[in-house]
């Protein structure tokens, strides 16, 4: 059934926002922001092996590193770019509505919830390429391993930063089913390079996310995610980063 690694994955973290909602309410407050600061030092260890993995090659005996153009340059257009679109304020917006359709006006931090769950979980190259397989073969595999990682990480972060994890279920659903239904589209479009770039540039917007969540809110994340399609676009350039 095409579709259905979507349909599992968005039910996995809502599965975990669940479980981690009551969970959450064992921990005192101190835990919870000890708990919180843990997820967030998990997240940047697996952002930085992701994004080493893409810039770091053997070369001989020696390990030499590279792609820091394409990093500096996708990160600094794609910050502008989501800067003047303000898609971190579109975020916040939507999260604030859910906020209010949803009956948690006295959550203080269902936004923040929402926002840091939901670009953890929909940043990466997984996502999009699970998705495409789902699309064109009906294949579900990738999603499926990627609805247990979610699974967990959505369980620890509504454990300590609240309910609001959970609806990162929706922007999961939606991204990942639009990208399902043009699967025949997109995947001309996501060689083996453009999937290496996505999945670098990616890794470093989910260590951003990492980062506040240890030292709190000081990286607008949402608006660094054209920095993912710059990198795609790189790929397609006739010179080599």
């Amino acid at each position: 059934m095409i579709g259905l690694g979507t349909i599992i994955n968005s039910a996995a973290i809502a599965a975990g926002g669940v479980f981690g909602h009551f969970t959450g309410k064992l921990f005192r407050q101190e835990q919870q922001e000890a708990l919180n600061k843990a997820c967030g030092v998990s997240v940047m260890f697996i952002a930085i092996a992701g994004a080493m993995q893409g810039m770091l090659a053997i070369d001989g005996n020696a390990i030499v590193s590279g792609k820091s153009m394409l990093v500096v340059l996708c990160l600094a257009a794609g910050t502008v770019i989501g800067e003047l679109i303000g898609i971190e304020k579109g975020f916040e917006r939507f999260g604030e509505w859910l906020k209010e359709k949803t009956g948690n006006s006295g959550d203080r931090q269902f936004v923040n919830a929402f926002v840091t769950a939901s670009l953890t979980v929909c940043i990466g190259a997984m996502a999009i390429v699970g998705a495409i397989q789902d699309g064109i073969l009906g294949d579900y595999s990738t999603l499926a391993v990627k609805s247990v990682l979610d699974f967990i990480i959505i369980t620890v972060m509504t454990s300590s930063l609240g309910k609001g994890c959970a609806f990162s279920a929706i922007p999961v659903f939606v991204f990942e089913g639009i990208i399902t239904l043009l699967a025949r589209l997109v995947s001309p479009i996501m060689t083996e390079l453009a999937i290496a770039y996505l999945s670098l540039v990616g890794s470093i917007l989910i260590f951003c996310v990492g980062v506040n969540l240890v030292w709190g809110k000081t990286i607008r994340v949402a608006n660094m995610i054209p920095a993912v399609i710059l990198a795609v676009i790189a790929a397609y350039l006739p010179w080599a980063f």
